[in-house]
């Protein structure tokens, strides 16, 4: 997957920044923080994804 490549569009998370946490916290901590965001009302992923999801 291409560094560039969308993972969360409402977040703007890509496949680089997912990489880079991972480099530096072992894990990727990005899944929690989009889970708590999503929780919280903070998602439109209808909206935001091209794909709507």
């Amino acid at each position: 997957m291409e560094p560039e490549t969308m993972i969360c569009y409402c977040h703007k998370y890509s496949a680089g920044d997912i990489e880079k946490d991972v480099l530096a916290h072992g894990q990727s901590t990005i899944m929690e923080k989009i889970k708590a965001e999503s929780k919280a009302g903070n998602c439109n992923c209808a909206e935001n994804n091209p794909k709507g999801r």
